[in-house]
């Protein structure tokens, strides 16, 4: 642990630690951070439910598993359900931060070692259909989410204490960033790139 920890030291603001899957839950929306490295095997709650349950919260974290299980069957597991990266321990100290980095990008990154045509083949698709095509602020994220859940502009701008016009500027820019037409295709978007919870 203390050698992960100087490693990332070294070139990341480290916010917070946890001991368990479910410690884990509760530093991610407590701090919002832009990365996350999770164990698969953890106590209370493995990584990949954790990663499950944050990707259905809408948490923008990127993840990245750092494990022992040098096993493509896991690996695959670990990209469904949301993550960016997976790194064998073993090689933490080569490629635990080119995975970080990667996935600031917007990439995937799985050590060498697991690649196989059929993961490289499961990453590509994963990177077409998981990675959002921007990046929204907060404000953007709350007005998407309302929207999601069937609200309207006007319930939205009660709800945000902002006006109405303004929560429809949200949308329009968020529909223009993604060459999007309609409310629903922006919806839909959202619920498959895993940006809301609904």
């Amino acid at each position: 642990m203390e050698g992960l920890r100087t490693l990332l030291e070294e070139e990341f603001e480290l916010a917070g630690f946890a001991a368990d899957g479910r410690e884990m839950l509760a530093q991610a929306r407590a701090l919002d951070p832009d990365v996350i490295v999770a164990d698969i095997s953890m106590p209370l709650l493995n990584g990949i439910e954790a990663a499950r349950i944050l990707r259905e919260e809408g948490a923008r974290a990127k993840i990245v598993f750092l494990t022992m299980h040098p096993d493509v069957a896991y690996a695959t597991r670990a990209l469904e359900a949301g993550g960016s990266g997976y790194v064998l321990k073993h090689a933490a100290s080569d490629e635990l931060v080119a995975a970080i980095r990667e996935a600031l990008r917007g990439g995937v990154y799985v050590s060498g070692q697991l690649r196989t045509p059929a993961l490289d083949e499961f990453m590509d698709k994963s990177r077409r259909h998981t990675r959002p095509a921007i990046e929204l602020t907060q404000r953007q994220r709350e007005v998407l989410q309302l929207l999601a859940e069937g609200k309207s502009a006007k319930e939205i701008g009660a709800i945000l204490f902002i006006s109405p016009r303004t929560v429809e500027t949200h949308k329009y820019k968020m529909m223009d960033d993604l060459g999007l037409r309609t409310s629903a295709q922006l919806v839909q978007h959202a619920i498959r790139h895993g940006l809301v919870s609904v």
